[in-house]
Protein backbone atom coordinates (compact mmCIF):
# COMPACT_ATOMS: atom_id res chain seq x y z
CA UNK A 1 0.00 0.00 0.00
CA UNK A 2 2.80 2.17 0.72
CA UNK A 3 4.55 1.93 -2.90
CA UNK A 4 1.20 2.83 -4.45
CA UNK A 5 0.62 5.80 -2.06
CA UNK A 6 4.44 7.31 -3.29
CA UNK A 7 3.88 6.33 -7.13
CA UNK A 8 0.28 8.26 -6.54
CA UNK A 9 2.19 11.19 -4.62
CA UNK A 10 5.01 10.92 -7.53
CA UNK A 11 2.22 11.38 -10.53
CA UNK A 12 0.42 14.30 -8.90
CA UNK A 13 3.51 16.65 -8.30
CA UNK A 14 3.48 19.62 -10.11
CA UNK A 15 5.13 19.98 -14.16
CA UNK A 16 6.64 22.72 -15.56
CA UNK A 17 4.71 24.19 -18.01
CA UNK A 18 6.43 26.41 -20.97
CA UNK A 19 9.86 24.89 -21.25
CA UNK A 20 11.18 27.82 -22.87
CA UNK A 21 10.66 30.51 -19.74
CA UNK A 22 12.66 30.54 -17.54
CA UNK A 23 10.29 31.63 -14.43
CA UNK A 24 7.70 28.83 -15.22
CA UNK A 25 4.86 31.38 -16.74
CA UNK A 26 2.33 30.73 -20.07
CA UNK A 27 2.13 34.22 -21.65
CA UNK A 28 -0.40 34.32 -23.90
CA UNK A 29 0.08 36.90 -26.96
CA UNK A 30 -3.02 39.10 -27.93
CA UNK A 31 -4.49 39.64 -31.13
CA UNK A 32 -6.52 43.11 -32.29
CA UNK A 33 -9.07 40.93 -32.91
CA UNK A 34 -8.79 39.30 -29.56
CA UNK A 35 -8.77 42.31 -28.02
CA UNK A 36 -11.63 43.97 -30.02
CA UNK A 37 -13.83 41.13 -29.27
CA UNK A 38 -13.49 42.28 -25.27
CA UNK A 39 -13.92 45.93 -25.78
CA UNK A 40 -10.17 46.14 -25.60
CA UNK A 41 -7.69 48.62 -26.92
CA UNK A 42 -4.87 46.43 -28.41
CA UNK A 43 -1.53 47.30 -27.53
CA UNK A 44 2.15 46.27 -29.34
CA UNK A 45 3.46 44.87 -26.30
CA UNK A 46 0.16 43.91 -24.55
CA UNK A 47 0.21 39.89 -23.14
CA UNK A 48 -1.97 37.96 -21.60
CA UNK A 49 0.24 36.67 -18.30
CA UNK A 50 -1.36 33.05 -16.38
CA UNK A 51 0.90 31.96 -13.55
CA UNK A 52 0.22 28.23 -13.30
CA UNK A 53 3.20 27.11 -10.92
CA UNK A 54 0.73 27.91 -7.62
CA UNK A 55 -2.03 26.27 -8.41
CA UNK A 56 -0.85 23.06 -9.46
CA UNK A 57 1.10 22.83 -6.39
CA UNK A 58 -2.12 23.29 -4.39
CA UNK A 59 -4.29 21.23 -6.55
CA UNK A 60 -1.00 18.33 -6.16
CA UNK A 61 -1.05 18.96 -2.28
CA UNK A 62 -4.96 18.11 -1.87
CA UNK A 63 -4.48 14.71 -4.28
CA UNK A 64 -1.90 13.89 -2.09
CA UNK A 65 -3.39 14.59 1.15
CA UNK A 66 -6.63 12.68 -0.18
CA UNK A 67 -4.64 9.60 -1.27
CA UNK A 68 -3.24 9.60 2.46
CA UNK A 69 -6.58 9.39 3.98
CA UNK A 70 -8.13 7.17 1.42
CA UNK A 71 -5.06 4.21 2.05
CA UNK A 72 -5.86 5.50 6.06
CA UNK A 73 -8.74 4.13 5.90
CA UNK A 74 -7.95 0.85 3.93
CA UNK A 75 -5.97 0.04 6.47
CA UNK A 76 -8.27 0.69 9.18
CA UNK A 77 -11.14 -1.42 7.76
CA UNK A 78 -8.67 -3.94 6.86
CA UNK A 79 -7.61 -4.09 10.68
CA UNK A 80 -11.15 -4.42 11.57
CA UNK A 81 -12.15 -7.32 9.65
CA UNK A 82 -9.17 -9.12 10.46
CA UNK A 83 -9.70 -8.58 14.28
CA UNK A 84 -13.47 -10.04 13.82
CA UNK A 85 -12.33 -12.92 11.89
CA UNK A 86 -9.89 -13.40 14.65
CA UNK A 87 -12.52 -14.34 17.50
CA UNK A 88 -13.51 -17.45 15.87
CA UNK A 89 -16.11 -19.88 17.40
CA UNK A 90 -18.41 -18.70 20.75
CA UNK A 91 -17.33 -20.05 23.84
CA UNK A 92 -18.90 -23.78 24.21
CA UNK A 93 -21.68 -22.96 27.16
CA UNK A 94 -23.91 -25.46 29.14
CA UNK A 95 -27.25 -26.08 29.49
CA UNK A 96 -28.20 -23.72 31.97
CA UNK A 97 -26.06 -21.26 30.68
CA UNK A 98 -27.48 -21.07 27.62
CA UNK A 99 -30.78 -20.76 29.26
CA UNK A 100 -29.86 -17.50 31.06
CA UNK A 101 -29.00 -15.86 27.88
CA UNK A 102 -31.50 -13.39 27.02
CA UNK A 103 -31.94 -13.00 23.03
CA UNK A 104 -30.32 -10.19 21.82
CA UNK A 105 -26.93 -11.73 24.21
CA UNK A 106 -26.84 -14.90 21.84
CA UNK A 107 -28.18 -13.37 18.41
CA UNK A 108 -25.43 -13.00 16.23
CA UNK A 109 -22.90 -14.65 18.53
CA UNK A 110 -23.24 -18.28 16.55
CA UNK A 111 -24.02 -20.01 20.21
CA UNK A 112 -27.87 -20.74 18.77
CA UNK A 113 -26.37 -23.14 16.34
CA UNK A 114 -24.22 -25.09 18.97
CA UNK A 115 -25.15 -28.03 20.73
CA UNK A 116 -24.12 -27.53 25.00
CA UNK A 117 -21.68 -29.37 27.14
CA UNK A 118 -21.61 -30.66 30.53
CA UNK A 119 -19.71 -29.08 33.37
CA UNK A 120 -18.30 -31.80 35.31
CA UNK A 121 -19.41 -35.57 35.26
CA UNK A 122 -17.66 -38.73 34.39
CA UNK A 123 -15.48 -39.51 31.49
CA UNK A 124 -17.78 -42.70 31.26
CA UNK A 125 -21.36 -43.57 30.50
CA UNK A 126 -22.58 -43.75 34.22
CA UNK A 127 -26.85 -44.27 33.42
CA UNK A 128 -28.23 -47.03 35.16
CA UNK A 129 -29.89 -50.14 33.37
CA UNK A 130 -33.45 -48.90 32.42
CA UNK A 131 -35.59 -47.01 29.79
CA UNK A 132 -35.53 -43.18 29.83
CA UNK A 133 -36.83 -40.84 26.96
CA UNK A 134 -34.08 -38.23 25.41
CA UNK A 135 -35.11 -35.39 24.72
CA UNK A 136 -32.95 -32.02 23.82
CA UNK A 137 -30.92 -34.44 21.40
CA UNK A 138 -28.45 -32.42 19.33
CA UNK A 139 -25.99 -33.01 16.56
CA UNK A 140 -23.88 -30.41 15.59
CA UNK A 141 -21.43 -30.85 12.76
CA UNK A 142 -17.83 -29.50 13.05
CA UNK A 143 -16.46 -30.71 9.62
CA UNK A 144 -18.27 -31.96 6.41
CA UNK A 145 -16.15 -33.98 3.47
CA UNK A 146 -17.26 -34.79 0.50
CA UNK A 147 -16.27 -38.09 -1.38
CA UNK A 148 -14.69 -36.93 -4.70
CA UNK A 149 -11.88 -37.14 -7.59
CA UNK A 150 -9.10 -34.85 -6.61
CA UNK A 151 -8.21 -32.01 -8.66
CA UNK A 152 -5.13 -33.22 -10.47
CA UNK A 153 -5.75 -35.31 -13.72
CA UNK A 154 -6.87 -39.58 -12.82
CA UNK A 155 -6.81 -39.12 -9.10
CA UNK A 156 -8.87 -41.52 -6.68
CA UNK A 157 -11.85 -39.90 -5.39
CA UNK A 158 -11.18 -39.72 -1.71
CA UNK A 159 -12.79 -37.78 1.00
CA UNK A 160 -12.11 -34.42 0.24
CA UNK A 161 -12.38 -30.83 2.63
CA UNK A 162 -14.72 -28.67 1.89
CA UNK A 163 -15.91 -25.04 2.54
CA UNK A 164 -19.15 -24.38 4.08
CA UNK A 165 -21.49 -22.05 1.96
CA UNK A 166 -24.45 -22.21 3.99
CA UNK A 167 -25.00 -20.01 7.24
CA UNK A 168 -25.13 -20.99 11.13
CA UNK A 169 -28.18 -23.16 10.65
CA UNK A 170 -27.28 -26.58 10.02
CA UNK A 171 -27.49 -28.38 13.56
CA UNK A 172 -30.06 -30.50 14.23
CA UNK A 173 -31.85 -29.76 17.69
CA UNK A 174 -34.89 -30.35 19.94
CA UNK A 175 -34.74 -34.34 18.82
CA UNK A 176 -36.55 -36.42 20.83
CA UNK A 177 -37.36 -40.74 21.29
CA UNK A 178 -36.94 -43.50 23.50
CA UNK A 179 -34.00 -44.64 24.66
CA UNK A 180 -32.99 -47.64 26.46
CA UNK A 181 -29.68 -49.28 28.55
CA UNK A 182 -29.84 -53.04 28.97
CA UNK A 183 -28.74 -54.95 31.96
CA UNK A 184 -25.51 -55.80 30.06
CA UNK A 185 -24.53 -51.97 28.87
CA UNK A 186 -25.79 -52.07 25.31
CA UNK A 187 -27.71 -49.18 24.50
CA UNK A 188 -30.46 -48.44 22.19
CA UNK A 189 -31.68 -44.94 20.55
CA UNK A 190 -35.02 -43.96 18.58
CA UNK A 191 -35.36 -40.92 17.14
CA UNK A 192 -39.15 -40.12 16.38
CA UNK A 193 -39.44 -36.07 16.32
CA UNK A 194 -37.44 -32.58 16.37
CA UNK A 195 -35.82 -30.56 14.08
CA UNK A 196 -33.80 -33.38 12.26
CA UNK A 197 -33.10 -32.29 9.09
CA UNK A 198 -31.33 -29.33 7.54
CA UNK A 199 -30.22 -28.47 4.06
CA UNK A 200 -26.51 -27.79 3.74
CA UNK A 201 -24.17 -26.73 0.83
CA UNK A 202 -20.60 -27.37 0.91
CA UNK A 203 -17.74 -26.52 -1.91
CA UNK A 204 -15.24 -28.92 -3.23
CA UNK A 205 -11.83 -27.40 -3.96
CA UNK A 206 -12.11 -27.71 -7.74
CA UNK A 207 -15.10 -25.16 -7.37
CA UNK A 208 -18.11 -27.68 -7.53
CA UNK A 209 -20.95 -26.96 -5.28
CA UNK A 210 -22.31 -30.04 -3.37
CA UNK A 211 -25.74 -29.69 -1.54
CA UNK A 212 -27.42 -32.01 1.10
CA UNK A 213 -29.78 -32.75 3.59
CA UNK A 214 -28.22 -33.34 6.38
CA UNK A 215 -30.65 -35.21 8.37
CA UNK A 216 -30.69 -38.34 11.31
CA UNK A 217 -34.71 -38.72 10.62
CA UNK A 218 -35.92 -42.65 11.84
CA UNK A 219 -32.90 -43.04 13.99
CA UNK A 220 -32.08 -46.93 15.00
CA UNK A 221 -28.83 -46.58 16.68
CA UNK A 222 -27.94 -49.53 19.62
CA UNK A 223 -24.49 -50.90 20.50
CA UNK A 224 -22.17 -50.23 23.22
CA UNK A 225 -22.19 -46.16 24.83
CA UNK A 226 -18.53 -45.88 23.22
CA UNK A 227 -19.69 -46.65 19.91
CA UNK A 228 -23.55 -47.39 18.86
CA UNK A 229 -24.52 -47.03 15.78
CA UNK A 230 -27.65 -47.20 13.01
CA UNK A 231 -29.36 -46.20 9.79
CA UNK A 232 -31.56 -43.67 9.09
CA UNK A 233 -33.55 -42.00 6.51
CA UNK A 234 -32.41 -39.40 3.77
CA UNK A 235 -35.41 -37.73 2.22
CA UNK A 236 -35.17 -36.26 -1.55
CA UNK A 237 -33.40 -33.04 -0.93
CA UNK A 238 -36.31 -31.39 -3.41
CA UNK A 239 -39.98 -32.22 -3.00
CA UNK A 240 -41.80 -34.51 -5.41
CA UNK A 241 -44.03 -31.36 -6.50
CA UNK A 242 -40.71 -29.43 -7.53
CA UNK A 243 -40.37 -27.58 -11.09
CA UNK A 244 -37.16 -27.49 -13.06
CA UNK A 245 -36.29 -24.75 -15.08
CA UNK A 246 -38.04 -26.56 -17.53
CA UNK A 247 -41.29 -27.05 -15.79
CA UNK A 248 -41.02 -30.60 -15.00
CA UNK A 249 -41.86 -32.13 -12.04
CA UNK A 250 -42.37 -35.05 -10.07
CA UNK A 251 -46.26 -34.90 -9.55
CA UNK A 252 -46.60 -32.36 -11.71
CA UNK A 253 -45.56 -30.22 -14.38
CA UNK A 254 -44.43 -31.25 -18.14
CA UNK A 255 -43.89 -35.01 -18.69
CA UNK A 256 -40.62 -33.94 -21.14
CA UNK A 257 -38.90 -30.74 -21.80
CA UNK A 258 -40.44 -28.26 -23.52
CA UNK A 259 -40.69 -28.74 -27.42
CA UNK A 260 -39.93 -31.89 -27.28
CA UNK A 261 -43.16 -34.19 -28.39
CA UNK A 262 -44.45 -36.91 -26.15
CA UNK A 263 -43.30 -40.36 -27.07
CA UNK A 264 -40.09 -38.74 -29.18
CA UNK A 265 -36.83 -37.68 -28.25
CA UNK A 266 -37.62 -37.28 -24.67
CA UNK A 267 -38.22 -40.49 -23.72
CA UNK A 268 -34.64 -41.69 -25.45
CA UNK A 269 -32.41 -43.23 -22.84
CA UNK A 270 -30.40 -40.21 -22.35
CA UNK A 271 -33.01 -38.14 -21.69
CA UNK A 272 -34.81 -40.15 -19.38
CA UNK A 273 -32.87 -39.25 -16.07
CA UNK A 274 -33.88 -35.33 -16.87
CA UNK A 275 -37.40 -36.15 -17.73
CA UNK A 276 -38.35 -39.03 -15.03
CA UNK A 277 -37.93 -37.36 -11.65
CA UNK A 278 -37.08 -39.47 -8.59
CA UNK A 279 -37.61 -38.20 -4.96
CA UNK A 280 -37.19 -41.97 -3.51
CA UNK A 281 -35.26 -41.51 -0.05
CA UNK A 282 -32.01 -43.23 0.58
CA UNK A 283 -30.45 -44.57 3.51
CA UNK A 284 -27.24 -42.95 5.88
CA UNK A 285 -25.28 -44.46 8.86
CA UNK A 286 -24.06 -43.05 12.27
CA UNK A 287 -22.06 -44.16 14.84
CA UNK A 288 -22.05 -42.20 17.99
CA UNK A 289 -19.58 -42.39 20.66
CA UNK A 290 -20.35 -41.23 24.55
CA UNK A 291 -17.37 -39.21 26.03
CA UNK A 292 -19.16 -38.03 29.08
CA UNK A 293 -21.78 -38.17 31.26
CA UNK A 294 -23.78 -36.90 34.00
CA UNK A 295 -26.89 -38.58 35.80
CA UNK A 296 -27.68 -36.19 38.39
CA UNK A 297 -28.75 -33.84 35.75
CA UNK A 298 -29.32 -36.79 33.29
CA UNK A 299 -27.13 -35.18 30.51
CA UNK A 300 -24.68 -37.06 28.16
CA UNK A 301 -22.21 -35.52 25.51
CA UNK A 302 -20.26 -37.16 22.61
CA UNK A 303 -19.34 -36.90 19.23
CA UNK A 304 -20.23 -39.04 15.86
CA UNK A 305 -19.50 -39.62 12.44
CA UNK A 306 -22.29 -39.90 10.00
CA UNK A 307 -22.11 -40.88 6.15
CA UNK A 308 -25.27 -39.79 3.96
CA UNK A 309 -25.44 -39.43 0.20
CA UNK A 310 -25.78 -36.23 -1.40
CA UNK A 311 -28.54 -34.58 -3.20
CA UNK A 312 -29.18 -36.10 -6.98
CA UNK A 313 -31.06 -33.13 -8.01
CA UNK A 314 -34.08 -35.64 -8.42
CA UNK A 315 -32.05 -38.79 -9.92
CA UNK A 316 -31.01 -36.20 -12.69
CA UNK A 317 -27.30 -36.82 -11.30
CA UNK A 318 -25.35 -39.61 -8.94
CA UNK A 319 -25.17 -38.91 -5.35
CA UNK A 320 -21.71 -38.25 -3.63
CA UNK A 321 -21.15 -39.51 -0.60
CA UNK A 322 -20.93 -36.88 2.27
CA UNK A 323 -18.95 -37.20 5.94
CA UNK A 324 -20.19 -35.39 8.90
CA UNK A 325 -18.30 -34.89 11.93
CA UNK A 326 -19.38 -33.49 15.12
CA UNK A 327 -20.35 -32.93 18.60
CA UNK A 328 -23.99 -34.43 20.31
CA UNK A 329 -25.70 -33.68 23.44
CA UNK A 330 -28.83 -35.14 25.18
CA UNK A 331 -30.71 -35.24 27.93
CA UNK A 332 -32.12 -38.58 29.94
CA UNK A 333 -35.23 -38.73 31.80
Amino acid sequence: MAASLQAAATLMQPTKVGRNSSNSLVQLRSSPNFSKAFGLEPAASARVTCSLQSDLKELAQKCVDATKLAGFALATSALVVSGAGAEGAPKRLTFDEIQSKTYMEVKGTGTANQCPTIDGGSDAFSFKAGKYQAKKFCLEPTSFTVKAEGVSKNSPAEFQNTKLMTRLTYTLDEMEGPFEVSPDGTVKFEEKDGIDYAAVTVQLPGGERVPFLFTVKQLVASGKPESFSGEFLVPSYRGSSFLDPKGRGGSQGYDNAVALPAGGRGDEEELAKENVKNAAASKGKITLSVTKSKPETGEVIGVFESVQPSDTDLGAKAPKDVKIQGVWYAQLD
